[in-house]
């Protein structure tokens, strides 16, 4: 046996020595001072926990509007009473004081609404996925850029507490260049099966994983994909729809990255991702989305970060608190809408490719499959 297969044999010949974990600034940033009169544009479910983080940091939600006026009272009774609720999302445009607007509604219908916003001299945050159409999202975003508008995307997994402190480190030069990045979700999404997500054939692959892919996205520094290779099957205990398995090979120059999602999983939920560079390597374990315990090794040892919070509190806050700060010091947000984009085109392309069996370069499908 030589060196190196002793070396492999026995777990490897890096230190497994304890060393303090990096101090990272990987919770949400708040701004300052700045803490305009935001509006809600779309008050479905998801829009509770917005406005949980919203509340609790001590934002200002002055409206909500909903074509369903009873779900816009609900969120305002819920929240902030004092708002003004609208069924036509305009009379929330039309208020001056408004600075900020969370549109929280499905896709199709937001493009519209992103104009009428930008066009209305607000800064908008969009919930994802962004957009359905690369076309149309490049065209968005060309129009913030030349309102001097700021267009962020509710990427909330990029303030997820694991998946902050590893984009975090990765930022900060600590493993070196990222070559590998794996990420992989076994849990039980079979609830979609009595909702409207049940009528969206790539639920897992487009609707839960755009998450996973701009993660992907986060830990290679923007690079560009130049292949993707995907799949998707039923499982045989599935109750819903679409297919609840899917996976997802992509190819980038010097590097590669997984995703694989497992949604019929009813027993031993797991939660992993593996991010390895040239002078390190992050990994993160968990039974869900939310309980996570990260680890970094290097040449010096094992690290272990204690952190805070969790992705459906911090991830929410971290979406708007990140616009409201960029907005406070006149920069680009880092959920932008444009660093969104690179997400998009390797999601298109893994749905894409799932349909055909053939792999698919991201960009070349302009818009999602089946919409």
């Amino acid at each position: 046996m030589s060196d190196d297969d002793r070396d492999y044999a026995l777990g490897g010949s890096a230190s497994t020595e304890k060393i303090p974990a990096p101090v990272l600034s990987y919770e949400p940033p708040m701004p300052k001072s700045y803490n305009p009169p935001i509006g809600l544009i779309g008050c479905g479910g998801i829009t509770d926990y917005h406005l949980k983080a919203y509340k609790a940091a001590g934002f200002n939600v002055v409206a909500f509007a909903d074509i369903n006026e009873e779900n816009a009272k609900k969120r305002r009774d819920d929240f902030y009473p004092d708002g003004k609720v609208f069924t036509d999302y305009k009379k929330v445009l039309e208020i001056d004081e408004i600075e900020v607007v969370d549109i929280a509604t499905h896709p199709p219908e937001r493009v519209q609404i992103i104009e009428d916003a930008l066009k209305a001299d607000k800064h908008i945050l969009s919930q994802k996925p962004f957009a359905i159409d690369l076309d149309v999202a490049e065209r968005m975003v060309d129009l913030a850029e030349q309102s001097s508008k700021k267009l962020a995307v509710n990427q909330n997994g990029r303030w997820a507490p694991h998946f902050a402190y590893m984009r975090q480190a990765v930022a900060e030069g600590i493993v070196g260049d990222v070559f590998s990045v794996h990420l992989d979700v076994h849990w039980d999404h079979g609830w979609v099966a009595d909702t409207p997500f049940n009528d969206i054939p790539h639920v897992i692959l487009y609707d839960f994983a755009i998450h996973w892919f701009d993660m992907i996205n986060c830990f290679l520094g923007g690079k560009k994909a130049t292949r993707v290779f995907a799949s998707n099957v039923r499982s045989p205990s599935q109750k819903a729809t679409p297919p609840l398995l899917g996976q997802a090979l992509v190819e980038f120059e010097g590097a590669q990255a997984s995703a694989l999602f497992d949604a019929d999983v009813k027993f031993g939920p797991e939660d992993r991702t593996f991010v390895a560079g040239t002078e390190g390597t992050l990994s993160s374990v968990g039974p869900n989305l939310s309980v996570q315990e990260v680890t970094l090794s290097n040449e010096k040892g094992i690290a272990k970060p204690d952190l805070k919070g969790t992705w459906f509190d911090e991830g929410f806050l971290g979406t708007m608190s990140e616009l409201l700060t960029a907005i406070e010091e006149d920069r680009d947000p880092y959920n932008s809408a444009r660093s969104n984009l690179n997400s998009l085109a390797m999601c298109f392309a893994a749905c894409q490719s799932a349909d055909t069996g053939e792999p698919v370069v991201p960009g070349t499908v302009r818009r999602m499959p089946g919409k």
